[in-house]
């Protein structure tokens, strides 16, 4: 009995003065990623990230966290949702847009900031150059100027008679003004029309399409950016009621029943931003990281579209397409 009561006095003893019994360590924290989306298009597109995440090693709830924060549309909401990552201290903060990333930048300017996608990183002052971003923030950027013209080409060799074209465009967006630039010297080198036309918000669309027939435009073309974007469902349907071709900048456009996109390859984007975030975590610096550039471009054509607004798609731009949807 003596003996049992000398080796419990021992093992509290050990315990008190910190000695070696068995003691348990605490698990490392395992780090998190904050996900800043700005809408729903982001949001599946965030799949293209996730997948490519997880093929570099990385499994949810194994080895490291995400923490969501969705705007769903609303980007007044993007400064609050960023601000409440920066103060759980996630370990990075992946998002896209121009918006998103202004956001994010905003709110901290210590965590790594990646970003699947925005538009002219440069020109808005995301970074201080593409080769070496400087800061926090690093990624994919969207910039290709000649995709503005090319949308423009391809819809008049859908629709060869057209000669006015409503551009909806969102002035408030990062870059907007340098893509209305680009449109609107294509649509001179293509003897078209431009009416550009404002959409500030949600609530702008049906005023800006409305505004659109007045100026008695023959088909509508829109800009790559988050507010035109949550509007796709109403263009789309007004598109199709009014018999208007169409030229979108995203590839969801087309996938619902609009007629045509041409647009950077986005799942290949936001596959690509994964990469960062795989390098960030392992040591490397944003600033150091340069700012990726799309190579890979997609044209879709949806026939089923086509039809609804009695056009017959040329063979030859047919020939061309990356997806052709019946």
């Amino acid at each position: 009995m003596g003996r049992i009561s000398l080796c419990g006095l021992i093992v509290v003893l050990g315990l008190g003065h910190g000695l070696p019994v068995r003691a348990q360590q605490p698990a490392p924290t395992m780090p998190r990623i904050g996900v800043l989306v700005p809408g729903p298009i982001f949001w599946t597109r965030f799949k293209a990230f996730r997948e490519a995440f997880q093929s570099l090693g990385y499994v949810e709830g194994k080895n490291f966290v995400y923490e969501y924060r969705n705007a769903d549309g609303k980007l007044e909401r993007l400064p609050g949702l960023a601000a409440e990552l920066a103060r759980l201290k996630v370990d990075l903060i992946f998002t896209a847009s121009a918006e998103g990333v202004s956001a994010a930048k905003l709110a901290t300017k210590t965590i790594p900031i990646v970003f699947g996608t925005a538009q002219d990183p440069l020109a808005s002052g995301l970074v201080e150059s593409l080769a070496r971003p400087g800061g926090n923030v690093t990624g994919v950027s969207v910039v290709a100027p000649d995709l503005n013209g090319k949308r423009l080409e391809i819809l008049k060799e859908i629709a060869p008679r057209v000669v006015r074209v409503a551009f909806l465009w969102s002035p408030a967006s990062p870059g907007a003004q340098a893509n209305l630039n680009d449109t609107q010297a294509a649509a001179q080198a293509l003897k078209l029309q431009l009416r550009p036309i404002e959409v500030r918000g949600d609530k702008d669309v049906q005023g800006a399409l409305e505004a659109a027939l007045k100026q008695r435009a023959q088909a509508i073309s829109t800009a790559p950016d988050p507010v035109v974007n949550n509007g796709r469902g109403q263009i789309v349907g007004f598109a199709t009621k009014h018999r208007l071709p169409a030229a979108y900048a995203a590839p969801e456009f087309a996938e619902n029943d609009g007629l045509m996109s041409y647009a950077p390859n986005y799942s290949d984007l936001w596959r690509r931003s994964a990469s960062f975030g795989d390098k960030i975590l392992k040591g490397a610096k944003p600033a150091d990281l340069p700012v990726e550039q799309p190579t890979k471009f997609e044209l879709i054509i949806n026939l089923k579209a086509a039809k609804q607004i009695g056009l017959t798609v040329p063979p030859q731009v047919l020939a061309r397409a990356d997806r052709v949807i019946r």
